[in-house]
Order: structure tokens, then sequence, then C-alpha cells
């Protein structure tokens, strides 16, 4: 065997080697348990434990007693108020998720960075914060407070305000899901179709649309579990007015303090749920985002 053979022969088997030396996964065996028993004791103490406690409280006294504690006009009121808000925000957020993703991922322009800083700029507020923004815009001193007194248009302490400061601290979360993906993607089908004789919007809904579909998708479903959990913002703008302003993380903190422990868990309880759900469906479209992602061999 000349050398040349034996080191074409030898290297390979020794990167092997070093490869493996320096593989995680084979750290000693008490390293890994200890690693995988940390992990899933603080899973277990800050996620498992707290979702079985709100569970068991709210059936604490019997399904009958759920039940009537999700009957009652105010926490019928609150569920409904949820809802609109939530549909309101991603609605509003798809729109601006859809514009800004394509704005930042398809064109170069002036001002490109600034406007990436200021679709991330709620993840940096606290959402008291922006609620706060809007009393100062909004309220009877803010900068817009007098004309909407004198026109008798109220949007503190009603569904307008709530729908903005939801609006606000949810709207990042389509447009940060969209802009990787379509960057990734580039403008090569665009540019085709449009060679092609085919319209901006024949483009988008034949072309663009399919190839964001699950992005898009996944981007609406954390806007839309943020929407309906929001407390921070929504507390600050909607002045707790029973059975009109409150939503569903609000009338949990008013039942809880007034020790109507059932009726509050009752309604936690729906918003755990709705947790569990978004967890669920986020793994399927994660899975989904990740097929699409995978180079087909035509």
């Amino acid at each position: 065997m000349t050398q040349l053979d034996l080191i074409t022969t030898v290297a390979p088997v020794r990167v092997r080697e070093i490869s493996a030396e320096h593989d995680a996964r084979t750290e000693p065996r008490l390293v890994r348990l200890a690693i995988i028993g940390i992990a899933v004791t603080f899973l277990s103490l800050f996620v498992v434990l707290p979702l079985v406690i709100v569970f068991t409280q709210a059936f604490s006294r019997g399904v009958s007693a759920y039940l009537a504690a999700l009957a009652e006009p105010e926490a019928l009121s609150a569920i409904k108020l949820t809802l609109v808000v939530a549909a309101i925000s991603v609605g509003l957020n798809l729109i601006f998720g859809l514009a800004a993703a394509w704005a930042v991922a398809k064109f170069d322009f002036p001002g490109k960075t600034l406007l990436i800083t200021l679709i991330d700029l709620p993840f940096s507020v606290s959402p008291v914060i922006s609620g706060l923004v809007f009393v100062l815009l909004f309220g009877a001193q803010g900068f817009f407070g007098a004309w909407l007194q004198a026109r008798d248009i109220h949007i503190l302490f009603a569904v307008p305000g709530i729908a903005l400061a939801t609006t606000f601290v949810t709207f990042p979360f389509v447009a940060r899901a969209l802009i990787p993906l379509m960057q990734e993607q580039g403008t090569q089908e665009e540019e085709a179709a449009l060679s092609l004789g085919a319209s901006g919007l024949q483009t988008f809904f034949r072309v663009t649309l399919p190839n964001i579909k699950w992005g898009l998708l996944y981007g609406v479903l954390l806007c839309n579990a943020r929407a309906m959990g929001e407390f921070g913002a929504v507390s600050v703008v909607s002045g707790h007015i029973r059975g009109e302003t409150n939503t569903m993380p609000l009338l949990v903190e008013i039942l809880y303090n007034e020790y109507q422990f059932v009726a509050s868990f009752a309604i936690a309880s729906l918003l755990a749920m709705l947790a569990l759900v978004t967890l669920v469906v986020k793994t399927i479209l994660e899975g989904r985002l990740q097929e699409g992602q995978v180079p087909r061999d035509d």
C-alpha cells in the first residue's frame, strides 16, 4: 500500500473518530440524564403543574358549577368581547403583515431597516406602556381628546380602544412569520409569472399566496393566541366596565380578587384550552413549513 493510499484510507476514519468525540450525544450518560431531568423538571413545575391546577380548580365543584360559571352574563360578555377584538386585530394584522412582508422581502427602498425595526417595536415595549400611549392620544386630556369629545366619539373604555391596543401588541406576528419565508423564496417565480403576462393580483393569488399559505396560517395562529390572552395593554384602555369592556383575562383577575375561584378558573380554563389547541396546531404548521422548505428533486 502506497503512502497516498494509506492517507486516503486512514484520514476518513480519523475524521469520523474526531467527529464522534465532539458529538454532543456522546456525553457521559449521567450528564445527559441530568440535563434531561432539569428540562423535564422545569417544564413540569412551570407548565404542566399550573395547567393541572387550573383545570382542577375549575372543576372542583363539579361540571354543573363549571358550566354555570361560563353561562353567567358577565362571562358570556367577556367571551364575546374577546372573540370580537381578536377577529378585528387578526384581520388588521393579516393585511398589515402581508403588506409589510411583501415590501421587506421583495423590494429595496429607503427606510427598509427602519420598517423592520418598527415591526419589532411591540416586542420591546411593555404592553402597559403600549396601552398608556393610547390613553395619551385618545384620553380626555390626550392629544385628540378634545376633538373626540366634541364629536362624541368614544375610543377609550370602549371596543375601539381595546381593539387598537390589541392590534398594536400583536402586529409583529404575521409579518415576522412571513418575512424570512418570503426572503428565502426570492422573486424568481413572481418575475416569471409577470413575464408571461400575469397581472399583479394574479401573481399574488396564484403564485405568492400558495407559497406562503402555511407561514401565513402560522402567523395568524400566533397572533390570535396573543390577542385573546392580552392583559396589560387592554387593562389600561378598557376601564374595567363590568359586562361591557372586560375581556376574558381581565375577568379572570376580577373574579379571583372577589374570591369567586370556580368562576375565575373556569374562564382561565378556556384560555388554557386555547393555549393547548394553539400548541397542537403550531406543531402541525411547523411540520408543514419544514416540508415546504425541503428541496424537491424534480
